[in-house]
This record gives C-alpha cells, structure tokens and sequence, in this order.
C-alpha cells in the first residue's frame, strides 16, 4: 500500500504545475498609439516570461489622461510623452516614484507614394501636394513635434492650410496610407522594417529639430495592488524588451 509520504509528494508537484496559472494576472494597459507595434511583441514576450498576461488599449496619450480623471481602469499607462505621466502623478492618480522614460521617439515624413519624400525634406518647401496629415498637437507630442519642424522649416503658415489632423498617430497613419493625404508626420515605428522605411518614402527627421519626445511609463493607483503592473513594468526594462524597443527605431534614455 502507498504510504502518506507517497500522496504528500504528489499533492505538492501538484501544487507547483498550477501554481503558475493560480498566480498570473493580467494587467490593463493604455499605451500611446505610436507604440502600437513594438508593445505588441512585448506584450507577448511578458506573458512568456512571467505568465501574466497584458490587455492593451491604443490611442491617444491625451484622451488617455481624460480617461484617467473619469475613473478609467486602466493599471498601467505607457504615455507618447513625459508631461501626461507627471499630471497624472501630481494628481495623486499614479504611484509616485514609478514613472521613467521607457523609450525616446523619432518623427518620420513619410508618405505611402516611392520616391515622393525626398530624405532631406525638401518637398515641404517645393510643395506639391494638397494634403499633409499630422496627429493633433493638442493630443500628440508627435503632432506637436511636427509642428516644431514645420516652423524651424519656414512653411508653416504657408501649409497649415493644407493640414489633415488625426485623432492620434493610428488615425494619421490612415489617412497617409489611404490617400487621404499625399504625405504627414509620424512616428518612425510605424513604417521601419529592419532598421528601414518599409515602403513608400521618408525623411527621418533630425531630432535636433524637435523637442525630445520623452515617452514615459507610470504605474497607476488602479494598479499598485495587482502583481502583473509593476512586473510588466520591470520587464520593460529588461534586456529583451529593450532590444524589441530599439528595432522600432526608438532611442533609449540614458
């Protein structure tokens, strides 16, 4: 007959076969519509590294705050830019001493048309086409960083009439690919495979020419007790994380 020893041994490899599954949570997450891609492959990299899981919403970081202010669920926030996290915090709606910078962004021209951006930007001043999109700068510091880069250009008050404003960096991107606009502005991660444009045409622009688009990470109150938030922000951190962020064409904080 099986001794007691024998049925408390396989009740505890019992025990550590669904202790993963007993322990993993999923943490909600509001990212910035610009990080779509690179925080997909993360997200997947995450739940195969600690077992929790990330449910993740894109849009605008702007909205994001809104919804933030009116009780919005989500645990964690990966904002386009620094300001928005620190509101946030100052607010008391975020865990002080959390926030970093997880990523520095990149603004491209780029327009769905080969050859129609030339890579120093100078169709802006020949001009040319009827539209150019861009991300509303109210909401998005890539808008915003497009709006830099037109002033420094001298064109601004000559295309500002021309403009096509997205809701975010998403809806822009539409507007480019669709034809909707012959050209805009937007983040680098949206269009780069394998350190290049994808398709299309490009300019990246010198980030001398803007303001560093500092995109920080927060943990919110809504999550200071669900386990998987702040794992999920110390895997952004990791070396495998930050290899995904760097294929994107995002800079990292030093």
């Amino acid at each position: 007959m099986l001794d007691n020893h024998f049925f408390r041994s396989l009740f505890a490899a019992g025990l550590l076969l669904i202790a993963p599954a007993t322990w993993a949570e999923t943490v909600l997450v509001a990212v910035a519509a610009n990080f779509t891609k690179p925080m997909a492959e993360i997200a997947a990299a995450f739940e195969k590294s600690t077992g929790h899981s990330a449910s993740l919403a894109f849009g605008s970081s702007g909205k994001f705050v809104s919804q933030f202010e009116n009780g919005g669920p989500f645990e964690v926030f990966l904002s386009a830019d620094d300001k928005s996290p620190i509101k946030l915090e100052q607010e008391g709606l975020a865990v002080a001493g959390t926030r970093f910078t997880y990523s520095l962004g990149k603004l491209v021209l780029w327009s769905a048309t080969p050859g129609l951006v030339d890579d120093q930007g100078q169709i802006l001043n020949k001009g040319g086409f009827k539209h150019i999109a861009l991300a509303d700068p109210k909401l998005a510091p890539y808008g915003a960083a497009a709006i830099e880069v037109l002033k420094k250009q001298g064109v601004f008050d000559k295309l500002q009439p021309l403009f096509v404003q997205g809701e975010n960096i998403a809806q822009t991107h539409q507007f480019i690919s669709t034809g909707n606009a012959e050209l805009g502005f937007l983040a680098l991660s949206q269009v780069i495979d394998n350190g290049k444009i994808a398709a299309g045409s490009g300019w990246i622009i010198p980030t001398d020419r803007y303001q560093p688009i500092r995109q920080d990470a927060i943990l919110m109150k809504t999550g200071a007790e669900n386990p998987a938030a702040p794992a999920l922000l110390k895997f952004l951190k990791s070396p495998e994380a930050l290899a995904i962020i760097k294929k994107y064409g995002y800079d990292l904080a030093e």
